[in-house]
């Protein structure tokens, strides 16, 4: 059974960074990313229908996370699909930094410490997935890649 690849990879449009894509997100926050509608209230995000127009890249990650991480091999199809290995990948370094014992505050606050970390991106010797990546043309791109 082939792992289970991003619904994002034939989206039009969508500003690239080497070969990652700046696809758009549902988030309050400025950044480079075009920002999705919000969900209507009393609407539960964890639960979100792919087809919805609020539904983005860090939902599919969290929810195609646990059945792909059991995957030995990946076949990239598109833009898309770096783009949920890069966040498999980031999600994967949230959950060992959290320790079961850890409370919920003490979690969040070493999330947080982590996300100020400076933290490598395509193309620098750091990155663990340079042979899938192409990094950026120059610093002010992986500077956005940041963001």
């Amino acid at each position: 059974m082939p792992a289970f690849n991003s619904m994002f990879n034939n989206e039009s449009g969508v500003q690239h960074i080497g070969n990652f894509p700046l696809l758009p997100l549902r988030t309050r926050t400025r950044g480079p990313a075009y920002t999705l509608p919000q969900l209507p209230p009393n609407t539960p995000d964890l639960d979100l229908d792919p087809d919805s127009e609020s539904y983005d890249i860090l939902d599919e990650v969290l929810s195609l996370f646990r059945a792909n991480t059991f995957f030995r091999n990946f076949e990239i199809q598109g833009s898309g699909d770096r783009a949920l290995i890069y966040g498999i990948l980031f999600l994967s370094e949230c959950l060992g930094r959290m320790k079961p014992t850890m409370s919920q505050r003490d979690a969040e606050k070493a999330l947080v410490n982590a996300s100020l970390e400076q933290f490598s991106v395509p193309g620098e010797p750091g990155f663990p997935l340079n042979y899938a990546f192409e990094a950026p043309r120059d610093r002010q791109d992986a500077e956005t890649l940041r963001q």
